[in-house]
């Protein structure tokens, strides 16, 4: 394992600047600025949140929204040392939109800021989001390509029938039915319990936390028998949080992803893991929130509800996906079960975890074709 140096008294002054404000961090892209529209967006509940539009100067293009994972952001989607997933949009005629809600790194609420639940993302986030791009290009068609959480709360909002009459969803990592290994739902709610006290989000950058700190023997413990030396490769690779959870498969990273990995993943709040934790005991997407009014237009279990789905849905999954296994295809073979009436499709990619589908450095070869087609198939 490798130790970094305490950070210097500048470095924690910006950290805690950060970690205190609701401003954005940059994005980091090689786009033409001119190009990339920064649009503010609350939403209706008074969260601050990020929105995105990569212009074409052609009115006439589908537009795309991309929802990121929890914790990462939209420089998922825009990594400038690989042909990305915007790119691959923008040449085979979309228009891009980046949505940042409220799980980004690139906003402080998981460290700071108002706490939330999965419930607030798929009420408000999502759905207002859907309605300001949909005003925007008009009658133009509307996709959405989501990863991870960002799909998971999707599928809750269209549960709902908050999002109608999509052109089409790609999801990838998990939709309707989430499943974690055994080991890493112990885990969670282990930690969760004798955690929860002393710290209530856990970092991923050891630059910025330093050697003597209380999150220290996480990053010992997420070591262990680690192959790679990087402190930040390990609590995400090996350990996906001290999950015991791995979020890629290590050689599908450019060296120069791999290096930048503290910042397009940042700190995992554990405050968000009951409600994580009641998702995967009942193999759905649940409501969290039972008696506060505010909520009554999910659906308690989003599973029960997706008659409602109106939308074409390509479920993806790396088939080395060591965070949430096979949910995809269980969500595919559950929903031609009960709901055989859906348009859902399942397209398994061999050779990729989870995260790689989107940062790997082949995946614009390997991944990207699977969405064009689909998308081409419905624009």
């Amino acid at each position: 394992m490798i130790f970094r140096t305490t950070p210097s008294r500048a470095a924690r002054s910006a950290l805690r600047k950060v970690r205190t404000t609701a401003a954005l961090r940059p994005l980091r892209h090689r786009l033409d600025p001119e190009r990339v529209e920064e649009i503010p967006f609350c939403a209706s509940d008074g969260v601050r949140l990020g929105l995105t539009r990569v212009g074409t100067g052609d009115p006439t293009r589908p537009a795309v929204l991309l929802l990121h994972g929890h914790t990462a952001s939209a420089d998922m989607f825009l990594l400038p040392e690989t042909r990305n997933l915007v790119d691959v949009l923008l040449d085979d005629g979309y228009e891009p939109w980046l949505l940042d809600w409220r799980g980004s790194s690139r906003l402080p609420y998981n460290e700071t800021g108002r706490r939330y639940t999965y419930d607030d993302v798929a009420l408000y986030d999502i759905p207002e989001a859907v309605s300001y791009v949909r005003e925007r290009i008009g009658d133009r068609p509307l996709f959405v390509v989501a990863h991870c959480i960002g799909s998971l709360t999707l599928s809750l909002s269209m549960a709902a029938g908050l999002v109608p009459s999509l052109a089409g969803v790609v999801s990838q990592g998990v939709f309707l039915t989430p499943k974690l290994a055994g080991r890493t739902s112990l885990r969670m709610s282990v930690a969760g319990e004798l955690l929860k006290t002393r710290i209530d989000h856990i970092p991923v950058d050891f630059r910025k936390v330093g050697l003597w700190s209380k999150y220290t023997p996480l990053f010992a413990l997420a070591s262990h028998k680690a192959i790679c030396p990087d402190p930040t490769c390990q609590i995400l690779h090996h350990s996906a949080w001290g999950t015991g959870a791995s979020l890629f498969v290590h050689e599908n990273l450019a060296e120069a992803t791999h290096d930048r990995l503290a910042d397009l993943l940042g700190p995992a709040p554990l405050w968000i893991l009951p409600h994580l934790r009641r998702i995967e005991l009942a193999r759905s997407v649940v409501r969290w929130h039972d008696t506060d009014h505010r909520y009554r237009a999910l659906p308690p279990n989003a599973l029960d509800a997706a008659d409602r789905i109106d939308t074409p849905v390509l479920l993806i999954s790396g088939s080395e996906n060591g965070l949430w296994l096979d949910s995809q295809k269980l969500c595919h073979d559950v929903l031609a079960h009960r709901q055989p009436q859906l348009d859902v499709s399942y397209s398994e990619i061999p050779g990729y975890g989870h995260l790689d589908t989107f940062l790997g450095r082949g995946a614009a070869v390997d991944v990207f074709g699977h969405i064009l087609e689909f998308l081409g198939d419905r624009r």
